[in-house]
């Protein structure tokens, strides 16, 4: 299903589609003009935009010019001589230089960017032989230490050993900050492998990351790395006293759970509570996600109950998910009584909820009963959006209710929605099914001028329907 257009919003919050559907009546429409003035705020009153300020006296400003600070320095080559005469004459001519190291280290940062790690070492020392004013804090060095960990063909940490030497030297010695900032970069350029020995290395030297550091660690390797490496890294960590928490394990069960590796979701539960912690809402809500992809509604209902026995209360996500859950597997009253659960705890539905309710009612031949959750959703102030449209058309379509199906169709090119490809088909094979061909040529020039598809995709629909149909005539399956 396609994403909702802008301009489809708008056309949906001004024209709900149950009234629509009805006869035009005075009082639908009077309620539908009220409803937009509900949506205008009343005008402002001048009085109320005059901001009610006490008088201020004037502040005196300097008649001098103001201090300008010099600008801080670009360079587009690597070349060492040319870096040292461009800082040279802007410390030898400028006027107020700053004596913030901010500002030298933009500069040392903008030379980093085009040069060597080991023009950028002595291009640093210059500065401070050249302007003794300037004092490299320890964020100079991490703008070193981020270039060392930036080439992504590098197979050692030799170059982010010497810069480490370098900080313990000049009396900065890498802290947890400094392990931050080295495995960001060394992840970033994908070095995952060369960022976890640096990570060891560092807790070995009294350097271990802190929480934040260990859990983008963790991020990145279920990212791109298989799931051994990942246990094997947090194994590892253990022995420097550094061990998981509920973001840890969150992360990791999210992943699995992307990956429809559900068993695997299960275990990580255990082993968290095993640990000492207690799942929250966000855990159980993910794993739940995950059975959903497999349509195990089943499983999602286990899940829930067992939210309610570890007495974790659910959220709105909670119920989507569920109704979401319980419809795609075809579990439609299961999923009806959690709505009315929903609206009792008063969350409210989103636009995704009903669609799926519908979706599932449409599986189970109940198109009416699906277009008829339009009014409710209208009621409870949700809009429906182009995947609700097109399931209710195909459901329409397929319980050879093609009137219905019409109106809902004309209501759909009245405001430009685009149609997708199994309610365009469906719709089409409807109407040659009744010998109604002339119409399913219009339904095929509104797909192509609403750009619904290509032209191409358009026509290749249209053409097999009609061979379909040839086919069907001829079988006398269809007059």
């Amino acid at each position: 299903m396609g994403k909702i257009p802008q301009s489809f919003r708008r056309a949906a919050a001004q024209y709900p589609v149950s009234t629509l559907l009805k006869p035009n009546t005075s009082s639908s429409s009077s309620s539908s003009s009220s409803s937009l003035q509900q949506q205008i705020p009343p005008p402002i009153s001048n009085w109320q935009t005059q901001k009610q300020t006490p008088n201020k006296k004037p502040i005196r400003t300097n008649d001098s010019a103001p201090r300008k600070t010099p600008p801080s320095l670009i360079f587009d080559s690597p070349n060492l001589s040319d870096a040292k005469s461009q800082f040279n004459k802007l410390i030898s001519t400028a006027r107020n230089i700053p004596s913030d190291s901010s500002f030298y280290n933009s500069i040392l940062q903008s030379f980093s960017s085009v040069s060597s790690l080991q023009d950028s070492i002595l291009f640093l020392n210059h500065m401070v032989k050249a302007h003794p004013a300037f004092c490299p804090t320890r964020f100079t060095y991490h703008i070193l230490l981020v270039q060392s960990c930036s080439s992504p063909d590098e197979q050692s940490l030799s170059a982010v050993h010497n810069v480490l030497n370098l900080m313990a030297n000049s009396g900065f010695p890498p802290n947890h900050v400094s392990t931050d900032v080295a495995v960001r970069a060394l992840c970033t350029c994908g070095r995952e492998e060369q960022a976890v020995d640096l990570v060891k290395e560092l807790c070995a030297k009294n350097s271990p990351p802190d929480d934040h550091t260990y859990n983008f660690m963790v991020r990145h390797l279920v990212k791109n790395r298989s799931l051994s490496t990942v246990n094997c890294f947090i194994d590892e960590m253990k022995k420097f006293d550094i061990k998981p928490d509920l973001v840890t394990y969150t992360i990791m069960i999210d992943n699995v759970c992307n990956s429809k590796n559900l068993r695997e979701a299960i275990r990580l539960l255990v082993v968290l509570s095993e640990e000492g912690f207690k799942p929250d809402c966000y855990v159980y809500n993910t794993i739940m996600k995950g059975y959903c992809t497999l349509s195990l509604g089943s499983d999602v209902l286990g899940v829930y109950k067992t939210m309610l026995e570890e007495k974790v209360e659910p959220d709105r996500y909670t119920y989507n998910t569920l109704v979401f859950g319980l419809s795609k597997s075809g579990r439609v009253s299961d999923a009806k009584k959690f709505l009315r659960v929903m609206n009792e705890k008063g969350y409210s539905p989103d636009e995704i909820t009903y669609t799926s309710l519908m979706n599932g009612m449409c599986r189970e031949g109940d198109a009416l009963g699906a277009l008829g959750l339009l009014a409710e959703m209208e009621e409870k102030g949700c809009k429906p959006n182009v995947c609700t449209y097109n399931t209710l058309l195909l459901g329409l379509c397929k319980a050879r209710l093609l009137d219905k199906g019409l109106e809902l169709y004309e209501v759909m090119k009245k405001y430009g929605i685009k149609m997708e490809t199994g309610s365009y088909g469906t719709l089409l094979r409807a109407l040659c099914r009744k010998g109604r061909v002339f119409e399913a040529y219009e339904v095929f020039d509104y797909a192509v001028e609403s750009k619904s598809f290509s032209d191409v995709a358009a026509y290749s629909t249209l053409e097999s329907t009609l061979k379909w149909l040839t086919k069907a005539r001829e079988q006398g399956l269809v007059v």
